[in-house]
């Protein structure tokens, strides 16, 4: 049975007066979600509309350790 069978199931057997709790924690699962997928979004945009020339440059991990006076194993 999948997780969305298995809950299902549940609300059925769940009380009348119990489903509007159900309903308030699940519409916060949803706003969640578009809350985080709104500020990502955001953050790319930023990233996206940023001048400057370098963003994209890149580093391996080593010489990042090395630049950070890291060393590797």
């Amino acid at each position: 049975m999948s997780d969305r069978e298995m809950v299902s199931s549940l609300l059925d057997e769940l009380p009348e007066y119990k489903l509007d709790m159900v309903m308030a924690y699940i519409q916060g699962l949803l706003d969640d979600e578009a809350e985080d997928d709104a500020f990502c979004e955001k953050l790319y945009q930023e990233y996206q509309n940023d001048p400057d020339i370098h963003k994209s440059d890149s580093v391996t991990i080593e010489e990042l350790a090395s630049r950070l006076g890291v060393r590797l194993e």
